[in-house]
This record gives structure tokens, sequence and C-alpha cells, in this order.
């Protein structure tokens, strides 16, 4: 029997979390250990000559890629999180989404001037998170080797959105037509 694809292992919901939406939920590709042992691999192992010093995870499910990849690389790992959820000194970045705006608050001591990060997040839609994060990373002047995703939906613009601003990406696999 061959190897299991990551995107076999990506179930999809339709109709969520509204009619015409095919919902790509990672939570299968997560729970499965060799789906997940497979995914971290792919992400981290681009970067083990890179010299990576922080992963940035996106929240939420970005949160439980990135520390994985951190681990691997033998690097932080640094949370960029909604805002209001981080104590201490934060710096913000707000972002547009499908219906209205949101804030990325991170911490203003979280990432050295001059320092290499990787930013994962688990899916790659319209980028706005993603651009977010990498805005305020390079505010506090780390240099972004990449931005690497699981999943992208590259109908959405998200790709190009961060090609466009100068960004490395790099995704596992997509889902056309979403």
């Amino acid at each position: 029997m061959p190897q299991k694809a990551i995107r076999d292992y990506i179930r999809t919901i339709p109709d969520f979390p509204k009619p015409g939406i095919r919902f790509r939920d990672v939570t299968t590709l997560l729970s499965d250990p060799a789906g997940l042992a497979m995914t971290i691999e792919q992400l981290a192992d681009p970067y083990s000559d890179v010299g990576i010093d922080k992963v940035i995870g996106l929240e939420a499910r970005g949160f439980i890629l990135a520390g994985a990849v951190a681990h691997r690389l033998g690097a932080g790992f640094v949370p960029v999180r909604k805002a209001g959820k981080l104590p201490g000194a934060v710096i913000s970045q707000s972002y547009s989404l499908e219906y209205g705006e949101a804030t990325f608050e991170l911490h203003e001591d979280a990432i050295e001037p001059g320092e290499t990060v990787l930013i994962v997040d688990d899916l790659l839609a319209t980028g706005g998170t993603a651009a977010a994060g990498a805005m305020l990373a390079e505010r506090l002047g780390a240099r972004i080797a990449a931005c690497a995703f699981v999943v992208d939906l590259p109908d959405l613009g998200g790709h190009a959105r961060l090609v466009q601003m100068g960004l490395t990406v790099q995704t596992l696999c997509a889902f056309e037509g979403d």
C-alpha cells in the first residue's frame, strides 16, 4: 500500500462555517501519528541548514505546528496572539478579515534584531494573518526565512500576496477552487 500524502489526511467538511464553504480540517492530520510526523518533517526539513533562531506560530493551530517545528530545528518558539492575550509589553498589527478587522500582538522582546525566523500556520487563505505576523516580526528586526503552511487555498490569493511582500512561501498541499 502506498504511503499517504499530507492531503490524504485532511478531511473536508462541506458547508462549514456557512453554506458553500468547504472547510479543510487539519485536526484529522494532527491526530494521526504518521501524518503529524510527516507534516513536522516536511515543514522543518527545508530549513534545517538555514540557522532558524525562532519559529513564529500564528494563533491558534499554528501554535501546534510551530512548537514541534521549533523543537526539530533547535529553535525557540514565539506565539503571535490575538489582541489582549499576551501579558507584558507588546507591539500590534491589525489585519483584514472577511467581515471586519482583527489585531495580532507579539511581545516586543520576543525577537532580537537580526534573528532569522520561520513563520508557521496550518492554512494559507487570503494571507492576512501571515502578512500581519510577518509585519510584526519585521518591526522587531527579524529576517524572515519563509512562511510555511500545511494547506494552501491558492484561489483566495494569499500565496501571491505574501510573494508580493517579498516573502518565500512553502506549502505542503493545495486545494484548488476554494
